[in-house]
């Protein structure tokens, strides 16, 4: 049977040692900079929010809220024109969705966010 050395069996330690160390010090790295990672895409989601809020901020909706038919159009094509789904249900006076004339007054409320500001 051989013997190890004292030398040996402490460097061995050692280097044990050392290889915990850099492990865990590889782990906090992973774990700061996704951090900062998160951090950083943080701000640049709020700096987005605030650049679109100014961008939108004067803009004006595509329709009023009083609109008036014009000829070809149906409320499927004004829904999307003016971003408003319910056009039906805000607008009793519609009995026949197919029914549709040009001067008919229309209620629209824009349901598509994209046009107000917070």
């Amino acid at each position: 049977m051989s013997r190890i050395h004292y030398s040996t069996a402490l460097a061995e330690t050692f280097s044990w040692y050392c290889a915990i160390f850099l492990a865990i010090m590889l782990l906090l790295s992973c774990c700061e900079s996704n951090d900062e990672s998160e951090d950083e895409m943080q701000q640049q989601l709020t700096m987005m929010m605030v650049m679109n809020n100014k961008h939108h901020h004067h803009q004006k909706p595509p329709c009023d809220e009083i609109y008036v038919v014009k000829e070809g159009e149906t409320l499927h094509t004004i829904s999307e024109k003016c971003g408003d789904p319910y056009i039906v249900e805000e607008n009793p006076h519609i009995h026949d969705p197919d029914d549709v004339f040009p001067g008919l007054v229309i209620k629209i409320t824009t349901y598509n966010k994209n046009y107000y500001t917070y």
